[in-house]
């Protein structure tokens, strides 16, 4: 979701209006371009071919058949239409374009007179809305729709979609709210929705409702609790109170991200220290090593503290786009690079692996170790994911930059040109296969203003240049500011010195006890069985991390990647296959060394389905 928060919001940084950014380049650029030529049309198909626009034709008496579940099914259709208003705010697409209108038409023909709109209640239980809103995504279906009409509306002016929107956001607040119906929903998603409702249109009751809906959280509000419990659905303690993530893991990271908005908008102190916990939680007890979140199957959901297994694990690509969003609000609440370095890790490995190189095949799960078997299919029965990824790729650039009085802070390293309010700034860089990064400046303001750039914490020894100075030191792991009356055509340059490094895990973590992770800059990688010495069982691998680690540019691999030759070797397949357990001191096994190939986790399962490992026993 592009945020848009105004100059009396409580947050330290702004981000950038929606069209004030482009890509210039770079392998983001080219993701955006299969987005739209592929990705965009993929879906439009997939959802028309999986019912969900004849759902919604059928709520408007209008279309055939019979009507097709889950119960979120229109979410979907709202989803595709905030990326593709997205991909139209990047530039003119006639045939897409039209596809969004016919769109909206349907979804505004299924729009009762009174504002509801939901197709499963509509065409199944018309007599039964708002009755079961702890399961049936009433809320969470019109969260997304308030999404896809601030998009579009901020990418075309049109408020064919903002004006049924707000309709329907009228029709809660009169169900909803002190004095009225005092419950949550089940699945969060409405609160982050409604506060950039309000920020879009002005409508305050937009602003009251979401704080409504985060206040009712851990009230105990919820009637139907399954066998999963209340901390299931985040219902067991208030926002404010909480200081553990618990249960369903989209759900918990989507409640997080509304509760920061409404925390931005009002600056209530007890809710931005509740979501600091959460995030300290989060971050060192429960996040996987690629930016995922979700241990287990069951529930899709968080486990306890340090539960992080690799092969069983869930790591939903919505939750990893739920942990973006949530960073991204904690950096525009408090300025600290910590979130957009957090937010980086989760872009390009838990978030970017959810979708293929040829972007029509998605991850809904997103494990770190395979046997072997595992392909991405082109779209699933409850396909939250695919339409996910495409809002996220075609907005990505709204991550890019941010701006306040001061100055302007650079988050993320993409080529790309942005008017900010104090100068035009280009950015030049081929990152993160490589750490150069080129900024040229233009339109300058004339007066004194900070340019910050964040240096990541895996980056010791960066530099920054201004021009034909001598470069200075940058401190990895926070923002390097040069304040000065920057001219047009000043140039900075900032040298990221990305190597490959052994990344090792909590030894809390039993599933990670004596392995390590290799990673290039923000990048973790895997082994695949296909470019490792024939014969290879991934089961067998070891990696000697005191060998030196080789760095290779492969262009016409994978669309373009940096690989990395490891040390390390394979324990003696022989001597393992015919026992399970022995008395430990016997005999040592053999080894064989080889070197190991290793690419980038996110374009993995990409030349078949194959078998791959992420965490590597050590030597």
């Amino acid at each position: 979701m592009h945020v848009q928060i105004g100059q009396a919001s409580k947050a330290r940084l702004q981000p950038l209006p929606l069209q004030s950014v482009r890509l210039c380049g770079g392998m983001w650029r080219q993701r955006q371009r299969i987005n739209r030529a592929v990705t965009l049309p993929h879906g439009y198909r997939k959802l028309h071919e999986a019912g969900n626009l004849n759902n919604l034709r059928l709520a408007a008496e209008a279309g055939e058949g019979e009507y097709r579940t889950p119960v979120f099914m229109d979410s979907d259709v709202y989803k595709w239409l905030e990326a593709a208003s997205y991909a139209l705010a990047d530039g003119p697409d006639p045939e897409l374009e039209g596809w969004v209108d016919e769109v909206i038409e349907v979804v505004a023909a299924a729009q009762m007179a009174d504002g509801y709109l939901d197709s499963y209640y509509q065409v199944l239980y018309p007599d039964k809305r708002w009755t079961n809103i702890d399961h049936d995504h009433e809320l969470y279906c019109a969260g997304h729709l308030f999404e896809a009409a601030v998009a579009h509306h901020r990418a075309t002016g049109k408020r064919s979609l903002l004006d049924v929107a707000c309709r329907l956001a009228d029709h809660i607040d009169g169900v909803f709210g002190p004095g009225k119906r005092g419950e949550a929903p089940g699945h969060p998603e409405i609160e982050l929705a409604l506060v950039e409702l309000y920020r879009e249109t002005g409508e305050r009751r937009y602003l009251a409702l979401a704080q409504f809906f985060v206040d009712q959280r851990g009230q105990g509000t919820m009637r139907g609790h399954d066998r999963m419990g209340p901390a299931y659905h985040q219902d067991a303690v208030t926002v404010r109170d909480a200081d553990e993530v618990v249960g369903h893991a989209v759900r918990q990271l989507y409640l997080c991200a509304g509760a920061m908005d409404v925390y931005i908008e009002t600056g209530e102190p007890p809710l931005g220290d509740g979501q600091r916990r959460l995030w300290h939680s989060a971050v060192t007890r429960k996040q996987h090593v690629i930016g995922g979140y979700g241990a287990r199957h069951a529930g899709e959901a968080f486990g306890a503290e340090y539960e992080l297994p690799n092969e069983s694990c869930y790591l939903e690509t919505c939750a990893a786009i739920a942990a973006m969003m949530w960073n991204w609000r904690l950096l525009l609440a408090s300025g600290d690079a910590r979130y957009a370095e957090e937010l980086e890790r989760s872009l390009y490995n838990g978030f970017l692996s959810g979708v293929s190189l040829d972007g029509a095949h998605f991850f809904y799960v997103n494990p770190l170790w395979s046997p072997g078997g595992i392909a991405r299919p082109e779209w699933y029965g409850c396909a939250c994911c695919p339409p996910n990824v495409m809002r996220q790729i075609a907005m990505i650039s709204h991550y890019a930059l941010t701006q306040d009085a001061s100055g302007v802070q650079v988050q993320q390293y993409l080529p790309l040109k942005a008017e900010t309010a104090h100068a035009q700034v280009a950015v030049d860089c081929d990152y993160p296969r490589d750490g150069r990064i080129e900024l040229t400046l233009s339109g300058c303001s004339g007066d004194a203003w900070t340019l910050a750039l964040r240096v990541p914490s895996f980056c010791p020894g960066a530099t920054v240049r201004v021009n034909d100075e001598a470069p200075l030191p940058a401190a990895a792991g926070a923002m390097m500011e040069l304040t000065r009356v920057w001219r047009d055509s000043d140039k900075v340059v900032l040298d990221l010195p990305l190597a490959p490094r052994w990344i090792e895990g909590n030894p809390r973590v039993d599933a990670t006890r004596w392995a390590l992770a290799l990673a290039y800059g923000p990048l973790v990688y895997c082994l695949e069985s296909v470019d490792q010495a024939p014969g290879t069982d991934l089961r067998d691998v070891y990696v000697d991390a005191e060998q030196p680690v080789q760095v290779e540019r492969c262009p016409d691999l994978l669309g373009d990647v940096v690989r990395l030759r490891a040390g390390g070797g394979l324990n003696s397949a022989h001597e393992v296959e015919d026992w399970l357990y022995r008395t430990w001191g016997g005999p040592a096994l053999s080894r064989q060394p080889m070197a190991l190939v290793a690419v980038p986790y996110y374009a993995w399962a990409n030349r078949g389905d194959g078998a791959m490992r992420v965490w590597l026993p050590r030597r």
